[in-house]
């Protein structure tokens, strides 16, 4: 009996062998946070952090809110990470609602509290027709901020990319333009927005290298805890659900054990699939939630440094 070619390809791939098998853990990590507005939420925050530690990420970024309105806790969060952890934290610093003069003197706090790396970005609107307006004494794009910071201290720069293109952009090709002034201006890496299928992220960094940037991109990661919210964050940001991929948590609401396996499955092959492509870097955008983060890494061969103990044993 001949099989049909769907058949045989779906053969060939069970018999191969364990798609996670042999993996040496020869890539670089990276963790995105954002401030919490509670007690509770700091010791959660935290315990990931604490989690995540041992996989020696190159750095963990904290997020900034609209208009400055998590300032205060981005910055104290930041500065305890590093204070008191060895890994390089790196804060989010956006244009909306601030001058140049404000700006600066964020910029320069968190000089002052040891940190060297801004993941520069111009921020989302805070008003209700979304248009970002710049202040009048603030800076009008993300090309601008990174010029901005790179006169005021060397710090180590990343910003954002977009794979599915950014909203506001007119072209896709507009939106490489762009990113090449970003990188033009002092940034050293790009992080991408979420996307959910590896050829999303194959197709732009193609792209990007025909619009000749040789610059770092990193995907961004974002396993999903809760389907219903990614759906809402994807129709703000332009990023496509795949029919599949809906269809796999479907009937899950009331299951959360579930669809935390689903979840860190799709993510994970993903991810493979990305390496399997020649990525060996990966940003995971972790809502504070360590263990779907931990999961992937682990698969992809990532294991914490041996303690002297383990090593004289």
């Amino acid at each position: 009996m001949i099989l049909p070619l769907a058949e045989m390809q779906e053969a060939s791939r069970a018999l191969a062998s364990p798609l996670f098998a042999g993996l040496s853990g020869d890539c670089e990590i990276s963790f995105e946070f954002f401030p919490p507005k509670t007690e509770k939420m700091e010791e959660q925050l935290w315990d990931s952090v604490v989690t995540l530690a041992p996989l020696e990420p190159r750095f963990v970024s904290v997020t900034y809110g609209a208009g400055g309105s998590t300032r205060e806790r981005t910055h104290n969060t930041v500065a305890r990470i590093a204070r008191e952890t060895k890994i390089p934290a790196a804060a989010h610093l956006t244009c909306v609602d601030a001058s140049q003069g404000e700006i600066a003197d964020v910029a320069n706090a968190y000089w002052e509290a040891g940190v060297r790396h801004i993941v520069a970005l111009r921020g989302d609107a805070p008003n209700a027709d979304g248009k970002f307006v710049p202040h009048p004494q603030g800076y009008a794009s993300a090309a601008d901020l990174v010029e901005g910071l790179r006169k005021l201290h060397p710090f180590e720069i990343s910003v954002s990319a977009y794979p599915e293109t950014h909203p506001e952009a007119s072209t896709a090709q507009s939106d490489i333009d762009f990113l090449k002034r970003k990188l033009d201006a002092g940034a050293s890496r790009a992080i991408t927005q979420f996307f959910f299928e590896p050829e999303t992220f194959f197709r732009f960094r193609d792209a990007v290298a025909a619009a000749g940037i040789d610059a770092e991109i990193v995907p961004g990661i974002m396993p999903v805890s809760n389907f219903a919210s990614i759906v809402r964050m994807s129709n703000m940001t332009g990023t496509a659900i795949p029919a599949w991929m809906a269809h796999l948590f479907e009937g899950l609401d009331d299951h959360p054990p579930a669809r935390q396996l689903v979840a860190a499955t799709i993510a994970a092959e993903m991810c493979r699939r990305l390496y399997a492509g020649g990525v060996r870097d990966f940003h995971f955008y972790t809502l504070n939630r360590a263990e779907l983060a931990y999961a992937i890494c682990h698969l992809l061969g990532k294991r914490p440094a041996p303690t002297m103990k383990e090593q004289a044993a």
